[in-house]
């Protein structure tokens, strides 16, 4: 009897726990923003608000609490959409989209246009808004900062890499931004004294930079396998994601409840829930890939927390999707 017990109890607790991994493995909800796929989105901090890039919709602001479509947005009209880079102010007041070669910014309360600007000196490789939608900075193909006051027209140039930039981000007042680029460093500016107040040295090509909105944090990720996260106030290593995968190229980043903890995205569908601290992935979720595509596979483009219990990512499979989240 003590064994037939066990074995009863064992196979229950075996079945609650598969249950619960089903329960997290499909969306509460899920809602169509871009048919036949996304090439670019963004959520905003507060996750109230979804940017779009897509072949058949341009450019697309939606209202996620209301599921509401509020503009469409086109560079260039009658013409293929080649943006490829959405941004949202942290403050959802201004949106941003890129190209290659020019960048536009819109009101997302009015519609509309805010500005139209040409790059013709190089390829943007990334894009940031500052909080407001007052400080744009861009990296290059050449290596080059670009750093913006779009009120006084204050043009800052800073060509700080050898090679070219593969990510970029800037804190939400706009003055300090963080950079990776193929030449294996990182570096944290100072935009109002033009210094570099920290570099970082990798040894592969760096993929991916994020800062905590307020600064304190940086997450700094090559293509192989360091994913580290400093704390910059003291300018010392915070901590390492512990992962398995020989690699892991990241597609989004976001810091969470003050930093405690990052949310990342990467080109297989998969997103995590890291803490800080430890570097250890708390929980994770699978977004879904369209039915029509081959392989089944999507990027995540962004995912922040839609409330204290779920999460909500965007995808290049175009759908918006909202996760449960276990207490934190």
């Amino acid at each position: 009897m003590p064994l037939a017990n066990t074995l009863k109890t064992i196979l229950l607790t075996s079945c609650l726990f598969l249950t619960a991994c089903e329960q997290y493995s499909q969306p509460t909800q899920q809602y169509e923003h871009a048919v036949q796929g996304a090439f670019a989105a963004e959520l905003s901090q507060n996750g109230d608000y979804s940017l779009t890039s897509s072949i058949h919709h341009g450019i697309s602001l939606w209202d996620n609490r209301h599921n509401k479509l509020l503009f469409n947005w086109y560079h260039h009209q009658g013409q293929n959409n080649d943006v490829f880079i959405v941004r949202l102010s942290s403050n959802n007041s201004v949106a941003l989209s890129a190209s290659r070669d020019e960048f536009a910014l819109w009101d997302t309360k009015t519609g509309k246009s805010l500005g139209f600007y040409q790059v013709s000196d190089s390829p943007i490789r990334d894009i940031q808004l500052s909080e407001n939608g007052q400080f744009v900075v861009y990296g290059q193909v050449n290596g080059k900062l670009v750093h913006i006051n779009l009120r006084t027209g204050r043009r800052l140039e800073a060509p700080l890499h050898r090679e070219k930039i593969n990510s970029i981000d800037m804190s939400s007042n706009g003055r300090y931004v963080l950079s990776g680029g193929n030449d294996h460093q990182a570096f944290l500016w100072d935009t109002d004294s033009a210094q570099v107040i920290q570099q970082f040295e990798f040894t592969q090509r760096i993929s991916m930079v994020r800062l905590e909105k307020n600064g304190r944090f940086a997450f700094i990720a090559d293509n192989q396998k360091a994913s580290q996260i400093w704390d910059l106030e003291t300018g010392k290593l915070k901590s390492t994601l512990i992962y398995r995968a020989r690699q892991s190229i990241f597609s989004s980043v976001r810091f969470i409840k003050d930093g405690n903890y990052l949310l990342t995205g990467n080109g297989t569908k998969k997103v995590v829930l890291w803490d800080t601290k430890t570097g250890l992935a708390k929980q994770d979720w699978t977004v879904t890939p369209r039915k029509e595509t081959r392989p089944k596979t999507a990027v995540v483009y962004s995912a922040t927390l839609w409330s204290d219990s779920a999460i909500v990512t965007e995808s290049s499979a175009g759908l918006l999707e909202i996760w449960p989240l276990a207490p934190l």
